[in-house]
């Protein structure tokens, strides 16, 4: 009897050590995805309200990132845009918005 009170009753099975492992794993990507989400200020992506992002501004690079509804649009420069989707555009000036929070435009 005092015998099979020292012997644990734990769990025999090999496999449960791959579950707890995957758990772990879990665990880690999910707060990996929540670090990288705070870290890089894109909570607006999960909001219901609308917004525009512009990234690189005024350099060759720069794209506008926008979210209507539950679209999210992405626009970047291009030399050739005929052959993109039939929009075409140009930059024809620069906004600057002052410490008063007024926008004077300024064409190029």
């Amino acid at each position: 009897m005092k015998r099979n009170l020292l012997r644990s009753s734990g769990d025999d099975d090999p496999m449960s050590v791959v579950s707890n492992l995957f758990d772990v794993a879990m665990v880690f990507a999910v707060a990996l995805m929540v670090a990288l989400v705070s870290r890089y200020n894109m909570t607006e992506m999960f909001s219901k309200e609308d917004f525009t992002i512009v990234k690189n501004p005024g350099k060759a690079d720069m794209e506008i990132i926008t979210k209507e509804g539950e679209k999210i649009n992405r626009y970047t420069l291009s030399d050739d845009q005929s052959q993109s989707d039939g929009k075409l555009g140009r930059r024809v000036g620069t906004a600057y918005e002052l410490e008063n929070g007024e926008i004077i435009y300024v064409p190029e």
